[in-house]
């Protein structure tokens, strides 16, 4: 699930508000010395919440904003219908009577890898482990950091939220109904304080969720949307989809264990990394959804016909400048969803449709050309075509221009 897809199905069962805390991305900066305290910023929710003329509201926090919002919580109860805290912690740092916090050295070591790292796709490996060999997301994320603030202005705020953050007092208060989210195997918050907030809220229900990462992401964003749903509404939403029609593309590298032996394993592994970078950048930029890579090439869904073909011809185009001839296999039909994979006859289609094109050519089946008709795309007559392990003949196109 994309972070649009994720906004939208929150969006979909009550009208949604979104803001950066101030200090961050969209609200405004605030000069490093002199940086909010916890109920300024607390004060800052009440605010959004009178502009757009939110009465009452579920609040939905994470990580660093979890503190903010259980404050209002606790000072504001006549204002909040629901709290959802997601790797939260009331405190982070040990103390008396909290004796789950980080010590002073492990906060210093923290913040040293903000600042290093900050902005950068390196960050992933810290807050999200479970998404650190998606290049895609990494590269997300250190674009979204570098829009949110720079890396002096973050090491400032994480040293002295980390270091202030105390909101332990204001628990036993909070009224609304509130779920605890917390992934179990999260280094940078430890679900140790997940735990006792759910323990000092009244009747505060905890959720503990089977991962390692320290933020929201990809991996996450399907899980967690439902849990906030079910809380929210009371029933789950049944979204799952377990069969989709989409258009699947199939590329590989041409004469890959050639190239292989000429080169040597490392001068290959640099090419081949070189050539999943350009291929991936294609591909977000024409919408496609990489569903995994097969060694030498790309397995990847798109949801329309058109919009695949041009995309397969972009990263032949791409790759030839690194001295790489690929080709590619297309086919539309109906897939069987399981999970983030996507399977079925289709699938296996468009890997022997790929199997069999020539290189630098982008080969479709006559269901992909039916449905781009119009779209300007022309293509070149290839006839029927057996398809090993694929029942019948297959009618075949080669793409000739775009």
């Amino acid at each position: 699930m994309s972070l649009e897809n994720f906004v939208d199905r929150l969006a979909s069962f009550n009208r949604l508000i979104v803001f950066d805390r101030r200090g961050t991305g969209g609200s405004d900066s605030v000069p490093r010395n002199a940086l909010p305290t916890w109920e300024e910023w607390t004060d800052d929710v009440q605010a959004v919440l009178d502009a757009v003329g939110s009465e009452t509201a579920a609040i939905v926090a994470v990580l660093d904003a979890a503190p903010i919002a259980i404050l209002f919580a606790a000072m504001h109860p006549e204002r909040v219908s629901a709290l959802v805290l997601v790797n939260a912690s009331a405190r982070y740092l040990v103390g008396d009577e909290y004796p789950i916090g980080a010590s002073k050295e492990t906060v210093d070591a923290l913040v040293e890898v903000v600042g290093q790292l900050w902005g950068t796709p390196d960050f992933v490996h810290a807050v999200a482990p479970s998404m650190a060999d998606d290049v895609g997301f990494a590269s997300f994320l250190a674009k979204q950091l570098r829009a949110a603030a720079t890396p002096r202005t973050a090491v400032t705020q994480v040293r002295y939220i980390l270091e202030s953050l105390d909101v332990r007092s204001a628990l036993p208060h909070i009224q609304a109904p509130t779920l605890v989210l917390h992934f179990s195997e999260n280094q940078l918050v430890p679900v140790e304080h997940g735990r006792y907030i759910a323990d000092h809220i009244s009747g505060a229900t905890l959720v503990e969720l089977p991962s390692a990462d320290g933020a929201i992401s990809p991996a996450s964003y399907d899980i967690v949307a439902s849990e906030i749903a079910a809380f929210l509404t009371g029933e789950r939403p049944t979204v799952d989809v377990d069969r989709v029609l989409t258009t699947v593309l199939f590329t590989d590298i041409v004469d890959s264990t050639t190239r292989l032996v000429a080169l040597g394993d490392r001068r290959w592994r640099s090419l081949l990394d070189a050539h999943d970078r350009v291929s991936r950048r294609q591909l977000r930029r024409f919408g496609g959804r990489e569903i995994t890579t097969t060694g030498d090439g790309f397995f990847a869904s798109f949801d329309g016909p058109a919009r695949a073909i041009r995309c397969a011809r972009a990263m032949i185009d791409a790759v030839k400048e690194l001295g790489i001839d690929l080709r590619a296999g297309l086919h539309t039909g109906e897939c069987e969803v399981r999970g983030s994979d996507l399977s079925g006859l289709a699938v296996h289609i468009a890997a022997r449709v790929g199997s069999v094109a020539n290189a630098g050519e982008v080969l479709i089946t006559r269901t992909v050309g039916d449905l781009v008709a119009g779209s300007g795309i022309l293509f070149e007559n290839r006839g029927l075509r057996a398809l090993k392990g694929i029942p019948e003949d297959w009618h075949l196109l080669s793409v000739t221009e775009i």
